[in-house]
């Protein structure tokens, strides 16, 4: 039912602009991303092109979250800015009160908001009947 892709840095670096994070970097970022989206051919997505889109998607979101700062990550800052001042500089990042903890998660960053939307489709119940 599922399909199995293959990692493409040219592609990741040139989609996502992460041009300072480094192929093993970014193959380690991947595999993590295969831990949290199926990637081994029993999973939902049928069609190469979306899967490597979603892993894609994932595998930025990842590496935002955990790649240094001078590498292309967010250098710590988990949730959107709800509160910015400009004397002394202040910044306050929060979750949104009405999201799952599971939503939570990938809404740290565009990347993983991305992720979330376009598998919607795949995280409702399917039915399947006997055999």
């Amino acid at each position: 039912m599922g399909v199995v892709v293959q990692f493409d840095y040219g592609l990741w670096q040139s989609l996502y602009g992460m041009t300072r994070v480094s192929f093993p970097q970014a193959k380690g970022y991947f595999d993590i991303a295969t831990t949290i989206h199926r990637n081994d051919g029993g999973g939902p997505v049928n069609t190469a092109d979306q899967q490597l889109a979603l892993l894609n998607m994932l595998t930025a979101h990842i590496a935002k979250l955990f790649a240094p700062p001078t590498t292309g990550g967010s250098g710590g800052l988990v949730g959107r800015i709800n509160s910015a001042t400009e004397g002394s500089v202040s910044v306050q990042a929060a979750y949104s009160n009405n999201v799952s903890e599971q939503m939570a998660w990938f809404i740290q960053t565009q990347y993983g908001a991305m992720y979330w939307s376009a598998t919607a489709p795949f995280r409702r119940a399917r039915y399947v009947g006997n055999l």
